[in-house]
């Protein structure tokens, strides 16, 4: 049984062997213009059409790959910042258990987004693309039975060409063998000569045969796939950017309603906006710290002169904002301010927003109102010089 093995696989070798030479043989011949090859622009079409969605489709899997391990680093850098900043926290200091919940609720948000992208957007992305090798693999072969069936198309047009010269060049040979031979001899030489040439004729033919029907069989296949193949990478991009796309609004919607409270929001709102128009009541207690600091705001509540803030918060009819200077600032106008740093300021809106400049606050030092309880001394001062309280 194994010296049957060893032939058999000797066999294939030899053949598989002979094959490589014969299609060597045949590329040779073809490229040297002494053989035809056969043409099909159409597939070749559809061939670059392949090359082209499969380096594409690699791309945007490794471009995707890149984005899903910048987001992993997001995440880690996110945690690690909330960690130190929970860490760093006081536990007597107001809000810590929304610190704690802010960096837990984060870190969940991270995990969700990295894992509904590889389940929306990666694994759809991989079996597209696991598609590939397979065709790829069967496209080469297909272009080595093309190959085999031009040789075997070749060998078969020459031996049939070569036969009629095949018999003049054996009749007159033959005809001084059978005079020579015995009687019952003669006409057996010549039969048996055209019956090799006949049976070459029909192995020729044979192998022609075997080698179209395999060529055409995968060339089948293949025409049918390929348009197929080419159309679905609509599919695959328009979901990969909907994915995408999706999650990351969703991602930074859920991100953006993680707070401790919704006053936080606006106060948010409130520190995005110019001085002038911020809502600030001097004296109102602040549940939440703002950007310039809870402990300033509560301070005001007990300044023995907050009754006189108020007195002129709804003597002008509206909110108001104070601001300390920062630097000293000489005024260069009669409608100016001087400044000393240190001095507090309460910010006064303008008559009309037009009569406003970009960077310029009007107001009423602390001293003169509390001193006075007029506005006489009102005038402009350059914001950046100023603090805000």
């Amino acid at each position: 049984m194994a010296e049957v093995g060893k032939g058999v696989n000797a066999g294939k070798l030899a053949s598989n062997v002979q094959k490589r030479i014969t299609r060597a043989q045949e590329k040779v011949l073809q490229k040297l213009g002494k053989a035809d090859e056969t043409k099909d622009t159409a597939f070749e079409e559809e061939v670059a059409k392949f090359n082209k969605q499969l380096i594409d489709g690699s791309k945007l899997q490794k471009d995707f790959k890149a984005y899903l391990a910048a987001v992993k680093t997001m995440h880690e850098c996110s945690k690690r910042l909330h960690d130190c900043l929970a860490e760093m926290y006081d536990p007597e200091w107001f809000g810590k258990e929304e610190v704690d919940s802010i960096a837990e609720d984060t870190d969940l948000l991270w995990q969700d987004f990295h894992q509904n992208l590889v389940d929306n957007a990666l694994i759809s992305m991989d079996t597209y693309l696991a598609q590939f090798p397979d065709i790829k693999a069967r496209i080469a072969k297909r272009e080595r039975k093309l190959v085999d069936f031009d040789s075997a198309r070749h060998h078969f047009a020459s031996i049939q060409k070569s036969k009629k010269k095949d018999e003049v060049k054996i009749s007159k040979p033959l005809a001084l063998v059978e005079m020579a031979a015995p009687g019952w001899a003669q006409g057996i030489i010549t039969a048996h000569q055209i019956a090799q040439t006949n049976l070459s004729r029909s192995q020729a033919e044979e192998d022609l045969g075997r080698a179209q029907k395999v060529f055409e069989e995968i060339n089948y296949e293949l025409q049918e796939e390929l348009p197929t193949l080419w159309d679905s990478r609509v599919g695959l991009y328009v979901n990969t950017f909907q994915s995408v796309a999706g999650l990351e609004l969703k991602f930074h919607k859920d991100m953006g309603k993680v707070n401790p409270s919704q006053q936080w929001d606006k106060d948010e709102e409130a520190a995005a906006q110019p001085y002038s128009q911020q809502p600030y009541e001097v004296g109102q207690k602040q549940d939440t710290d703002t950007n310039w600091g809870r402990g300033r705001a509560q301070a005001w509540e007990v300044e023995p002169e907050l009754p006189q803030w108020e007195e002129l918060q709804s003597v002008r009819g509206t909110r108001l904002i104070v601001v300390k200077a920062v630097h000293d600032y000489g005024a260069t106008d009669s409608d100016e301010l001087d400044l000393k740093a240190g001095d507090v300021v309460l910010v006064l809106p303008f008559a009309s927003p037009d009569e406003q400049d970009d960077g310029w606050l009007m107001g009423v030092k602390e001293s003169h109102w509390l001193q006075n309880k007029n506005l006489l001394a009102t005038g402009v001062f350059p914001e950046n010089f100023t603090q805000k309280l």
